[in-house]
Order: C-alpha cells, then sequence, then structure tokens
C-alpha cells in the first residue's frame, strides 16, 4: 500500500485548565499497565498556580509493547486564536515528544521560567501524525457552569464547545471523543445530566461518545476506559487502510 501505516496509535488529549489530562493519561496507563506502578505524568493539584503541563509529552501505552501512545498537552489557552493556532499545527504537521508549547499570551516571568526548564530537555526531532482525539473536560467545572446565570461562570462551557466545534479535531465526520473527569466528586444523577448536557451542546451521543471516567479504581471505571479506547482505535483506523490494527488492539484490552 502507498499509505504510511504508522507502527502504533497517537491519540492527542487536549482540554481546558484542571480538566485532568495528565491524570487520565496515568489512569490508563494504571488500567493497562499495572495498577501499583508510579504515575507516569506530571500531575498538577492547583492549577491556578499556573504549574501545568507546558511541555509535549508521548507516553506509550502498554510501556512493553506500545501499541498506542498518549500526548499529554498545554492546557488549552482562553483566546481561542491562539488554540487554533497550535491545534492546526499538531493536527497538520504533527507533534514532537518533549517540545515546548509556547504562547504569545506567556507573561515575561512564565516565558523566562519555561525558557530555564527548556535548558534540559532534549525533544524528539520526529513528528508524529495524531489519528485521533481526546477532549477532557472537568465535570464539576461543566456542572458549575451549566447551571449558573453567572455570565462568567458560563464562559467555561463556551469554551468547550467553541474549541471543540474546531474543525481541525475531526477527521472527516468523526469528531473528538469526550472524557468527563471528576466524577467521583459528584453524585450520579449529576453525572448523567452533565453528559446529556454535554451531548446537546456538542452535538454528539452522550452514551456513545461522552466516557464518564472517575478518578476510581474499580473495574467500572477500567471497563469505560476499554470501551473509550475501542472507540478511538476504531475511528483512528479509518484513516489508514491496516485492517488488522482494530482487531490486535481489542484483544490487548480484553
Amino acid at each position: 500500500s502507498k499509505c504510511n501505516v504508522p507502527n502504533y496509535t497517537s491519540l492527542l488529549l487536549i482540554g481546558p485548565t484542571g480538566s485532568g489530562k495528565s491524570s487520565l493519561v496515568n489512569k490508563i496507563s494504571g488500567a493497562l499497565d499495572n495498577l501499583f506502578i508510579s504515575e507516569r505524568a506530571q500531575v498538577s493539584y492547583n492549577s491556578s498556580t499556573g504549574e501545568g503541563t507546558h511541555f509535549l509529552h508521548g507516553y506509550r501505552v502498554p510501556r512493553c509493547l506500545g501499541s498506542f501512545c498518549l500526548y499529554d498537552t498545554r492546557s488549552l489557552s482562553p483566546d481561542s486564536s491562539e488554540n487554533l493556532k497550535t491545534l492546526e499545527c499538531w493536527m497538520t504537521k504533527g507533534v514532537r515528544h518533549g517540545e515546548l508549547v509556547k504562547r504569545d499570551s506567556d507573561s515575561k516571568d512564565l516565558k523566562a521560567q519555561l525558557k530555564c526548564k527548556a535548558r534540559s530537555i532534549c525533544s524528539s526531532d520526529q513528528l508524529t501524525a495524531i489519528n485521533f482525539v481526546i477532549f477532557v473536560v472537568n465535570g464539576l467545572s461543566v456542572l458549575e457552569s451549566m447551571d449558573n446565570i453567572d455570565e462568567k461562570k458560563k464562559l467555561y462551557c463556551q469554551m468547550i464547545a467553541t474549541n471543540y466545534k474546531c474543525p481541525v479535531l475531526s477527521f472527516k465526520d468523526d469528531k473528538p471523543v469526550v472524557v468527563v473527569t471528576h466524577g467521583d466528586l459528584m453524585s450520579l444523577s449529576d453525572r448523567a445530566r452533565v453528559r446529556v448536557y454535554l451531548g446537546q451542546l456538542l452535538g454528539i451521543n452522550p452514551s456513545r461518545q461522552i466516557f464518564d471516567i472517575p478518578e476510581n479504581n474499580d473495574s467500572a471505571t477500567t471497563l469505560a476506559i476499554v470501551d473509550m479506547l475501542i472507540y478511538c482505535f476504531e475511528r483512528a483506523d479509518r484513516n489508514f487502510p491496516a485492517k488488522d490494527l482494530f482487531v490486535d488492539k481489542v484483544w490487548l484490552l480484553s
């Protein structure tokens, strides 16, 4: 075949500040590798400090086989034009492990800090094409935004909708999968409400394309992770003629 079939599937994780992208990387890795291994992605527990992810990090899962790669990214900017510029670059040119994600809106202090951090990091020279996108949102923030009359509070859901509907994130008619985090801090009824609301907001099926993955280590959470990955693999494989890849990944997850 003339098509360039990748050795592994690359999934891009994007989302607002505090959405739980890095935690999701650890949840997926723990579910498929070993629940007792150390966390791979650095998690920020106070997003207001600005000490989140600033470099692109690729995590091969499972570690021993590397069947697919999760790319953890910097949180989305409040400026949609900055996001569009970055997302277009990632989706059209590819991503590079270890690359610093810079923005024009970064303060002088932050730019100086990032420049210092980048000195000891050697980014990969290889660009990797993205095969599908996982859009991560904080369920608590969605719940607060959808039930609030304050226009500032509503900005969270507006930001989600604006960035999710960016055409460059879709593969033909396949839109990104959505993962709702922080469900362990919400009631079951509120978790269901959030999924239904997001389905209406984004124009996708809440029961098939929106996955509730809380910070729980139980069989239900593991099943949700597996179902979400299968959804991603199935759609990613439509972009290259490799009929056996989807079957291999389902076998790996079973």
